[in-house]
Order: structure tokens, then C-alpha cells, then sequence
């Protein structure tokens, strides 16, 4: 008689194959899946009932920046507490490795203002288990590291050039045929060691997300070739991705950056993952033109994948570690330095000029920013102010309504309002009105989208884009009907592990990997609901803001559980998918 390890019984399966959910058990034997349906060929160690439950692959999350976190959270939280099973780190082209010693400290550096990941809990949590300088040697270093997900692994683009480069070089010039050669030698050994591709961030001089000094990241800047360059090491490997970050609005498309792509798909002849498939929550047209452009693409077999942004989140922030202005000069020079630093431009008469002329014409000058923090920055409201009691008649106020009352211009409001608390006053965006239809469009008007771009790990003061899952089957599955549970589970699994390289996991099937959700969905819930609440879980003593995952009664990885109705039980089961597999 087989024995197994768990029997999940009672269930409604939604595979992620988009067959018709149907009720039956689930066998779980050695990390796989023994058995789907049927009769059971021996007894099991554990029964698990889940008699009321939807019974589904792990979610893949295709977009974050866990590269840190994971090494002091096996979890990636908050990803895991929705349902997460699988996460991709090295996005945007920012990593740590290759990385020589001498330039650990730099590194991590650039990942404090472009993600906002803090540097105490880096140097604390991360720094004194560096032991690493080569891809090979990283994959090695992180296999060895305990870990509650499953986890792809990018060549950081950034990360790389100024390996080859250094620093000032990769900043300023193109790479020469010496230096392009051994940019593609190391990609090709990191491809050997297992890496899935690679990524890259296009945001140019007045980009979005900067480096800690204000300047464009690497890739930001760095010129055509030398990124075909590396796509054509995917080409001559037939193996691997690309994912892509590259600025968009809901208000225009640059023409020039679909160009790119397109020919960046046609050097490399493998699948691109393209962020993000911008929405306009008032014109339709901005999505569909957009997946329209990826449907011409795939029928001239260039295979470009589109993922959007596909949640409700809720933004709040202070200036004392905001960056999200950067695509603005003026906000990215006041913002850039210590907070002693940043006090005194905030004061400069020069550079308040600025700021409201800028802020003024945020229209042209940083519109994707207005969508980052759902709204226009006159509408921000007062959320908090560092418990100055003096100061609470503020709370709950916008901008523009106290620039009202004081004869203010609204940009002077947040500064003067700021300085008064060390830049810790809190303002939340007040957000759109979230047109479902649109942002559910992005999934239901294509066969070449994936939902997502949750950003865990980074930007953890400002928002919980981890909670994306939980959200979508809450709004588009359980509240509107705009996705079928199939589609859901479709698109959140076995589409984004087919689009980014996933050999084994995104499907029930007899012979995989068990990453196997169990939930209620009568019962998901996201707690506290918008922008989540500050706990101060993370070294060097710093805070994060966390949205938990309610519904989810059992989350299994590799066949071991790792979640039981929201509680961790400590197992590590996760595995470093080389090439796709573990």
C-alpha cells in the first residue's frame, strides 16, 4: 500500500489550467503531487479537510525585490502571507551580485533610495552573511540560505556593469567590445549556474526611481547595444528571459520605447516581460492600444508578455525617506541626503520656487508619479503628525484645504507642515476611483497578460504591493465577477510561470511540485485594509508597513506547510529554482 504525506480531501481544485474547477482530493507524497482524484492507494500521515475550500497552485510573483529581505525573511513577507509560493528577485536590473568586496556598502547603497529598502537593516540583516562575489558563488550562498518560497533568480543588469565597468564608468559611457564581451562571458556563466535572464530598468536622466545621490541608476542610461549585447547571449543559448522596466504613463506612450522592445525581442528571440501595462482609470484606450502593440508583437512572434498592476493600493509617506518624486529635479535635489541635509533645502526660498513650479506642472513633469500615489500631490491628506498634539487640527485635511485656509500655496502646506516634524508628517494619497473594468481589462482583453508587479521587499514604508493576490480574487473574482476563479488562478500561476521560465510549477498536476493553496474565498480577507499598519520587524530596528492575509488556512511549499490559518510554522522548504527547476 503507498503511503502519503498529507491528503488534502474534500476540496473544490481549480488547478491553474483553466479546466472547470471540480470538488476532489489531493495527495501529497515527497514534496510532489502523488495523486489528483480517485481512490487513495494507502493511508496518509496527515488529513487535511477542505470541505468548503478552493484548493490551487501558489501564486508566482513575478516582480519583486526580496534580494535583501530574504536573507533575514525566509518568508518574503509579506508575499507568503497571500498565497505567494514562488518569487523572481533581481527585477529592474538591481542585485547584489556580481559584486567585488570592496563594493558590498555601494551596492546596497543603491538599493536605498531607488527601492527604498533601508540601509541599517541591510548592513545588519544581510552585510555579515555576505559571502559571495561571482554569480555562481551568489546561487551557492543563496541556495544554502533557509527559505519558506521558491525562488528565480535574474542577472541584475545594473549589477553587472559595473562589475565589468566600475562605477563612474558604467554611469557615464557605453561599455567597449573588450568590456561587451565579458559582460556576455559572465552572463553566460551565470546562465550556466542558473540564472533565468536577466532585467533591466529604462527610466533615462530624470528617472523615477534614482540612486542614492540623485543620479540615474546604471541602466537607466546605458545605451542600446550594450543591452543587445546581452540579449544575444539568450539567443545563442535559446534559454532565458528579460523582464524590463521602462516608464509609462496613462497619459502618453513614447513610441520610441515600444521600438526598443520590439527590437530587443527580435535579438534575443525569447520571451520579454514588460512593466507595466499602464491604466487610465477614465480612457480605456490607453490599455487596449497598449495590448494591442503586444498582440502585433506575438503574431510576428516576438513574444512580449504585459504585466499590470492590477490592486487597490494606498499610498502614505513622509519626506524623510520619499523618493517617488524623482522624476522631478527639483524634488529628487531636496530629497537627496541626510534628513539634516534635506531640512535645509526644504527651507531654501530657490528650491521651494522650484518644487511648486514643478509640482505645478505635474501633468508633463512626473505624471507617473500622480498614479504612484493615487493623485494629484495638491489632494494628499494629513495622515499624521509625529504626535505633535499642537499640530493634530492638521489630521484628516488635504493639502489644498489647508492652503485654503492658511493662504498658502499647497506645496508650501506639505514643506512647512513637514519641517515641523523632522519631515515625519505622514500624507496618504487620497487615491482614484479604481475603475475595475480597466484594470481587469488588462487581464481579460489579452491572452499575453499577467497580473502582479507587487515590488515586495521594497518601497516597505510606503505601500504592501505583496498583498496583490488576496485583493484580486477579493475585488475582480468574489465582489465583481470580472475574472472567473479559473482565469484567476490561471493568470496568478501557470501563465506567469510560463511567461517567465517556471519549468514545473504553476499547475495542480499529478508528478509537480506541491505549492498548494487552500482557502476560503468567502472568507479572504486584508487586514488593515488601504496601506496596512507599521510594525518594526526588521534589523537595524527599522519599520515596514504589513498587510496580513486572512482566508488562507493552509499554504504548503514543496509538499511541506509553511502557513496554517495565517500562522507560520517555521519549515523552510523552499527551494533556489536553477533554470527553472528545484
Amino acid at each position: 500500500m503507498t503511503e502519503y504525506d498529507v491528503h488534502i480531501k474534500n476540496g473544490t481544485i481549480v488547478d491553474g489550467s483553466r479546466v472547470p474547477r471540480y470538488r476532489g482530493d489531493l495527495w501529497i507524497k515527497d514534496g510532489k503531487i502523488a495523486q489528483i482524484g480517485g481512490r487513495a492507494k494507502g493511508v496518509s500521515d496527515r488529513v487535511v479537510d477542505a470541505e468548503g475550500c478552493i484548493v490551487a497552485p501558489g501564486f508566482i510573483d513575478l516582480h519583486t525585490h526580496y534580494d535583501a529581505q530574504v536573507r533575514w525573511d525566509p518568508y518574503c513577507s509579506i508575499s507568503s502571507w497571500h498565497g505567494v509560493t514562488s518569487v523572481v528577485l533581481g527585477n529592474c536590473g538591481f542585485g547584489f551580485a556580481p559584486c567585488k568586496p570592496d563594493f558590498r556598502e555601494r551596492s546596497m547603497l543603491t538599493m536605498v533610495r531607488t527601492e527604498a529598502i533601508p540601509y541599517e537593516a541591510m548592513k545588519e540583516g544581510m552585510l555579515p552573511k555576505w559571502d559571495w562575489e561571482t554569480i555562481p558563488e551568489y546561487l551557492d550562498s543563496l541556495e544554502k540560505t533557509p527559505m519558506g518560497v521558491n525562488v528565480l533568480q535574474y542577472m541584475p543588469t545594473a549589477s553587472l556593469m559595473i562589475y565589468v565597468m566600475g562605477l563612474d564608468a558604467a554611469k557615464s559611457r557605453v561599455a567597449t567590445s573588450e568590456e561587451r564581451k565579458e559582460m556576455q562571458r559572465l552572463l553566460h556563466e551565470g546562465m550556466d549556474a542558473g540564472l533565468c535572464g536577466f532585467s533591466i530598468q529604462r527610466f533615462g536622466p530624470d528617472s523615477t526611481q534614482a540612486d542614492f545621490d540623485g543620479t540615474p541608476m546604471v541602466t537607466d542610461t546605458m545605451c542600446d547595444d550594450d543591452i543587445f549585447c546581452l540579449a544575444e547571449v539568450l539567443r545563442e543559448r535559446d534559454e532565458g528571459f528579460i523582464q524590463i522596466t521602462q516608464q509609462t504613463s496613462a497619459d502618453v506612450s513614447d513610441p520610441d520605447d515600444r521600438a526598443f522592445k520590439l527590437r530587443l525581442a527580435e535579438v534575443a528571440q525569447r520571451p520579454i516581460i514588460d512593466n507595466v501595462v499602464p491604466v487610465s482609470q477614465r480612457n480605456p484606450r490607453v490599455h487596449q492600444e497598449h495590448l494591442e502593440w503586444i498582440a502585433k508583437a506575438q503574431s510576428e512572434g516576438l513574444r512580449i508578455f504585459g504585466q499590470g498592476a492590477t490592486m487597490r493600493a494606498g499610498f502614505a509617506f513622509s519626506l524623510d525617506n520619499w523618493n517617488l518624486y524623482d522624476s522631478s529635479p527639483a524634488w529628487r535635489e531636496a530629497t537627496t541626503g541626510t534628513t539634516e541635509e534635506k531640512i535645509a533645502k526644504l527651507k531654501d526660498p530657490a528650491i521651494r520656487a522650484r518644487l511648486r513650479a514643478e509640482t505645478d506642472a505635474a501633468a508633463t513633469q512626473f505624471s507617473q508619479t500622480q498614479l504612484a500615489v493615487g493623485g494629484p500631490p495638491r489632494k494628499l491628506i494629513v495622515q499624521g503628525v509625529a504626535r505633535r498634539q499642537d499640530m493634530q487640527h492638521y489630521v484628516g485635511k488635504s493639502l489644498e484645504q489647508i492652503a485654503e485656509e492658511e493662504n498658502k500655496h499647497y506645496i508650501d502646506v506639505m514643506l512647512d507642515l513637514s519641517l515641523m516634524t523632522d519631515l515625519k508628517t505622514e500624507f496618504l494619497g487620497e487615491g482614484p476611483e479604481f475603475n475595475v473594468d480597466h484594470m481587469a481589462g488588462v487581464l481579460t482583453e489579452s491572452p499575453y497578460t499577467v497580473p502582479g508587479v507587487s515590488d515586495g521587499g521594497a518601497h516597505t514604508k510606503f505601500f504592501n504591493g505583496g498583498s496583490w493576490p488576496t485583493d484580486l480574487l477579493i475585488w475582480m473574482v468574489r465582489e465583481t465577477h470580472k475574472l472567473t476563479l479559473e482565469e484567476a488562478h490561471y493568470r496568478m500561476s501557470a501563465l506567469a510561470g510560463h511567461a517567465a521560465g517556471f519549468k514545473d510549477r504553476g499547475v495542480l498536476r499529478e508528478g509537480a511540485p506541491a505549492d498548494v493553496i487552500v482557502y476560503n474565498l468567502d472568507e479572504l480577507e486584508i487586514s488593515p485594509p488601504w496601506i496596512g499598519e507599521p510594525v518594526y520587524d526588521q534589523p537595524g530596528g527599522e519599520w515596514r508597513r504589513v498587510q496580513r492575509a486572512k482566508g488562507y488556512h493552509h499554504i504548503f511549499v514543496n509538499g511541506v506547510e509553511t502557513f496554517t490559518d495565517g500562522t507560520c510554522t517555521d519549515e523552510t522548504p523552499g527551494k533556489l529554482l536553477r533554470h527553472g527547476r528545484g
